[in-house]
């Protein structure tokens, strides 16, 4: 199993308010699963990606990583978790605009102490699996949304992390660009990779294999895709 999460519970506190956001919350994703978390705005599917991402804790229950009790974890532990493990990749891009894309999907290997010639090495290898060979000497700004989505997605993917979380990834994209990374993430999954996707959109979760849906703070239900028309 490589993520194990039980009777947990998330509460924001508001002056004398507690305000619950996650409701006793119980799922397990294996290794190499593809899971869409699917739910509206104000569902409590970004407090749930916050804590699977290792960006938040849980109030109460567990969370086990590879065995590990996450939920347990201080801050320096949950970076070094974050480093590691988990490849994050935004609506937004979160590209930094002065440096190139190899420069760009060289800073995890930057933090993580990785040394010069072998980030370089990784990095162009990552750019080149998300067909960017040609463009890594590019700034953002000289890129295309599609192209910084998968400056993006290299840059989530040059760590070898134990999961891909995708918040909203084609949010910023026009449907046709927003296709082609959605088939870019199958293909990675068909490659090994674990991927976690968050959307409030029916049609980007018909990609995954399974859907877990949250409203009102709780998981509504949790079910393989039967039918995934995007892939026909």
């Amino acid at each position: 199993m490589l993520i194990e999460i039980k009777d947990l519970y998330k509460n924001y506190e508001m002056g004398d308010l507690s305000v619950p956001a996650l409701i006793d919350i119980n799922l397990a994703i294996q290794q190499n699963e593809y899971v869409a978390i699917m739910g509206p705005s104000g569902s409590g599917k970004s407090t749930l990606m916050n804590i699977l991402g290792c960006l938040d804790i849980p109030t109460s229950g567990t969370y086990h990583f590879r065995k590990e009790d996450v939920s347990s974890f201080d801050d320096d532990a949950l970076s070094a978790m974050r480093n590691k493990e988990i490849g994050f990749i935004f609506q937004n891009f979160n590209l930094l605009p002065k440096l190139d894309a190899i420069q760009n999907v060289e800073m995890p290997l930057i933090y993580a102490g990785v040394k010069t010639e072998e980030r370089r090495q990784r990095a162009i290898h990552a750019l080149e699996r998300v067909g960017l060979k040609e463009r890594m000497h590019h700034k953002p700004s000289e890129l295309s949304g599609g192209q910084r989505q998968r400056v993006a997605i290299a840059r989530a993917l040059v760590s070898k992390p134990g999961i891909l979380l995708a918040d909203e990834p084609t949010g910023a994209l026009d449907s046709k660009t927003g296709e082609d990374i959605m088939q870019l993430f199958e293909e990675l999954h068909e490659e090994g990779n674990t991927i976690i996707l968050i959307t409030h959109e029916q049609e980007i979760a018909n990609y995954a294999n399974r859907t877990i849906f949250i409203k009102d703070g709780s998981i509504h239900w949790d079910k393989p895709n039967e039918i995934q028309t995007n892939k026909e």
